[in-house]
């Protein structure tokens, strides 16, 4: 399924609206890259409200997307994740080191605005 991406400013945001495959992640990466460089965007907010179970390659995978759009000169937070997502991850040692969080979209555009 496609992550639909909204471009609001300089900032893009994906929202993902049901569980991914590992390729729909994939595709998103590479989706996102392509449009923080075709629009200039300063920064991405990924909010993954809807998911309710984040597994290793899709921790892997959000993680990778936020190294890369910061290679290209977007910051990433990520928005939304369920409190029952985050304590399963935290028992499974999967972290985002290095990666925003906020808890929903208005905190993660605060973030990237400085208004945080």
């Amino acid at each position: 399924m496609k992550v639909p991406i909204l471009k609001q400013g300089n900032v893009l945001i994906a929202t993902v609206q049901s569980v991914l495959s590992d390729q729909d992640f994939l595709t998103l990466q590479q989706d996102l890259s392509q449009q923080v460089n075709k629009y200039r965007a300063h920064g991405v907010v990924i909010d993954i409200t809807e998911l309710d179970v984040m597994d290793s390659f899709s921790t892997r995978t959000l993680r990778n997307i936020a190294n890369i759009l910061k290679l290209r000169g977007a910051e990433t937070i990520i928005v939304g994740m369920q409190p029952d997502v985050a304590f399963a991850m935290v028992q499974l040692g999967l972290t985002l080191p290095n990666v925003k969080t906020a808890r929903d979209l208005e905190e993660g555009l605060a973030l990237l605005h400085g208004t945080h």
